[in-house]
């Protein structure tokens, strides 16, 4: 990504859109090789969950980036309302599909973009609405917070994505860029509404229930 807009955060009564972005790549390697998209929920793939929370928080549009299986999950998900996205070197970790989330957005109109990961089912609108509030507020560079320790989902204004995509290296995510912005970053504590536990294991499949 080469270029980026400034913008300013208006409040609700104008404010511009703020677009979901949706990791749902990874290919549960601890998990057997069980694609992460995938995994049961309720009866139905976990990423549908994680799309639908993004548009109960008020995100829109909302933008899925797939990677392991990514056929499988076109043919079973019900994602109405989503693009979708492959992201061919998912394998290489988070960094890769978060850029090319960013990549996607680019040319819209979305003046943030707020990022959740398919594999915390517990993370759910209430957590999305309120680091949307504090966007909307003025904060620029958003994450949640889980007694005090930055967590997910985060929100980066359009300003940060590219800084934040050459940032995005394996798995790491945005996590060096936040570091390197700690004074610009807004923590919104969720632990009340949100419980962050991610599915990596077989041992952490109980969240799904």
């Amino acid at each position: 990504m080469t270029r980026t807009t400034a913008t300013t955060h208006e409040g609700p009564a104008g404010a511009a859109s703020v677009a979901g972005l949706l990791l749902a790549a990874g290919g549960g390697r601890r998990l057997g090789g069980r694609p992460k998209a995938l995994l049961e929920h309720r009866g139905r793939p976990l990423v549908e969950h994680a799309a639908r929370i993004l548009a109960e928080g008020g995100c829109a549009p909302r933008y899925v980036v797939l990677g392991a299986a990514s056929e499988e999950v076109r043919a079973r998900a019900r994602l109405p309302g989503c693009v979708l996205l492959d992201n061919p070197a998912w394998a290489d970790g988070m960094g890769s599909s978060l850029r090319a989330g960013l990549a996607a957005l680019v040319p819209g109109d979305a003046s943030a973009a707020l990022v959740t990961l398919v594999d915390q089912p517990r993370v759910g609108a209430a957590a999305v609405a309120r680091l949307l509030a504090a966007y909307r507020a003025g904060a620029g560079l958003v994450a949640a917070s889980y007694d005090g320790e930055r967590g997910h989902p985060v929100l980066f204004a359009r300003e940060h994505w590219a800084g934040v995509a050459r940032a995005a290296t394996g798995d790491r995510g945005a996590r060096d860029y936040l570091r390197a912005h700690a004074p610009e970053l807004t923590l919104v504590e969720c632990g009340d509404v949100a419980d962050p536990g991610d599915v990596d294991t077989p041992d952490d499949l109980p969240l799904l229930g």
